[in-house]
């Protein structure tokens, strides 16, 4: 793994908003983050502490108006939320395992909330200068790359996820053509999330794969906006 040098692509004393941040991967964002001497800080909103709930509208768009209203301006923001399993609820094995309302569940967390978080949240990019949105998605979320099926709701979740980045870093890009908005595979992470399913599977510490994803946003460029990469910097198919 590559040494995490600091956001170096950033201006001195670039700001950060890290969604999500008492989860696993988003307290390792605002960790590895608040280590860059060049940051100049970082602001962490998460459901369990301050009450940012990315299932409920009004819940974000306060946030946004507190934000807004502070005059915060951010160079870097991090939607780190989603979910695998919901309500003691994991991934379908199979078609007929399929329950509409476990699906609007993966909907709401892992489509529909990251979302709301553009509508709401992402004009609170800076709009003068470049600027970085990341949005945690998942390689199974990849219609290319699915050989094995199952997670039929998580899958598409996490499909949709993919398209609404997508169209939304051509809407961001007319406003803000410095701005890179993409989504992120994590890998396979020692967090809460993923920790029943990883039987067999080497999993990255959260600390590694937050400072691998920051290396691969630092290099991006807006030509590469409205992208799905991995961790390891390599594009994904959709």
């Amino acid at each position: 793994m590559a040494e995490f040098i600091g956001m170096t692509s950033l201006g001195a004393d670039y700001k950060v908003l890290v969604l999500g941040a008492s989860g696993g991967i988003g307290s390792a964002f605002a960790e590895v983050l608040r280590a860059d001497p060049r940051c100049g800080g970082v602001i962490g909103l998460s459901r369990s502490v301050d009450g940012f709930d990315v299932t409920d509208e009004d819940s974000i768009a306060a946030a946004a108006e507190r934000l807004e209203g502070s005059g915060s301006r951010f160079d870097l923001i991090l939607c780190a939320t989603g979910a695998l399993t919901i309500d003691d609820i994991g991934p379908e094995k199979a078609i007929k395992a399929i329950r509409p309302d476990v699906m609007a569940a993966q909907f709401a967390v892992n489509a529909i909330g990251p979302a709301l978080v553009l509508k709401h949240v992402s004009p609170l990019l800076a709009s003068d200068r470049r600027s970085l949105f990341a949005a945690l998605s998942a390689r199974v979320g990849s219609t290319g790359d699915n050989r094995l099926g199952g997670w039929i709701s998580y899958r598409a979740a996490k499909a949709a996820l993919n398209q609404i980045v997508r169209t939304s870093a051509i809407e961001i890009a007319r406003t803000r053509p410095k701005a890179v908005v993409v989504s992120l595979h994590p890998g396979s992470v020692e967090t809460r999330l993923s920790s029943a399913y990883a039987k067999g599977h080497d999993r990255l510490p959260p600390t590694n794969s937050a400072m691998m994803m920051l290396s691969v946003l630092d290099r991006l460029e807006p030509a590469q906006s409205g992208g799905f990469y991995a961790y390891d910097g390599q594009p994904i198919d959709w």
